[in-house]
């Protein structure tokens, strides 16, 4: 990988979402917190589509988030970074975890993954543990798998995905994993991360090669990203992403993170629940402007 070296004297913000959907009033305070900042600190601001899945995301949804954001008026740099068109970067990337022994081929498939955390509760009497987001861990069924019996599994066309061994992660990674988070007034201070609480975090799929996790990191450092604003649901994750970035010796940017947007149910703005889109607000006779206000960027 060829990094973009940071200038100090522009910090370089970004605003990355997915065509997976119509873009709702979370993503406009996601934009609008980015633009914000990005002005006050006299940084630039990028534009990343995220479309690593093929079969969910699609060219429509691409045009509706240029118009989106052009509608609010908001201006990035021209060069807008497509994931879809960069999965080399990602493979160096993973080929790198992979030479030192840190990521493994899994065959489990999700039933079975549900099957094994079961018996281990029946047999304990106690929950499995789960990750931030609520889903078991991974039991590590394939883990110690012996690897001429993964690599025949592979080459018999098995399916299967590549996680990543956290322990072994975390001990190559080194002491003192953390980051820095900074609020819009300027303080910053140290967050530590306990990136152990997510298992073994799948970094590739067969239909995917690559993941959020894999992918932002990788982008966030090849753009020479030095803020990374983004909502309060992916602060947990961000253990994740401390943890590629020294793996991988890729520098840890910045990290602000903004409040959600709840729907009358108490739950975050979402478009798998059909939240609202901004299509349909502008279709329904608002203005950018009245966006704007609502979301307190007047």
């Amino acid at each position: 990988m060829v990094l973009v070296p940071p200038d100090s004297r522009k910090p370089v913000f970004r605003f990355a979402p997915s065509p997976n959907g119509r873009l709702h009033l979370g993503h406009a305070l996601s934009a609008l917190s980015n633009e914000a900042l990005a002005q006050q600190f006299d940084g630039r601001l990028l534009l990343r589509i995220e479309d690593i899945d093929l079969t969910r995301c699609r060219p429509e949804f691409v045009d509706g988030i240029l118009e989106d954001l052009a509608w609010l008026g908001i201006a990035f740099e021209p060069e807008v970074r497509r994931q879809s068109r960069r999965f080399d970067d990602y493979a160096r990337a993973l080929a790198s975890l992979q030479a030192r022994g840190l990521i493994y081929p899994c065959f489990c498939s999700r039933q079975e993954i549900r099957a094994a955390v079961t018996a281990r509760e029946a047999e304990t009497g106690q929950p499995w543990p789960r990750d931030p987001d609520g889903a078991a861990l991974y039991p590590g069924s394939c883990r110690a798998l012996a690897s001429q019996e993964a690599e025949q599994r592979i080459a018999a066309g098995e399916a299967h995905v590549l996680r990543l061994d956290m322990a072994r992660a975390i001990a190559a990674a080194g002491a003192e994993l953390g980051y820095m988070a900074f609020e819009p007034g300027g303080s910053r201070h140290d967050v530590a991360v306990a990136a152990e609480r997510w298992g073994d975090v799948v970094l590739a799929r067969k239909d995917v090669p690559t993941s959020y996790h894999l992918s932002v990191v990788v982008d966030d450092a090849l753009q020479g990203v030095t803020h990374v604003v983004r909502g309060r649901d992916l602060e947990a994750a961000t253990d994740i992403h401390v943890v590629l970035q020294r793996l991988l010796g890729l520098p840890t940017p910045l990290y602000h993170f903004h409040r959600l947007l709840l729907d009358d149910e108490g739950r975050k703005l979402a478009k798998s629940r059909q939240s609202e889109s901004l299509a349909v607000l502008r279709e329904s006779g608002m203005t950018a402007a009245a966006v704007r206000q609502e979301l307190g960027f007047a």
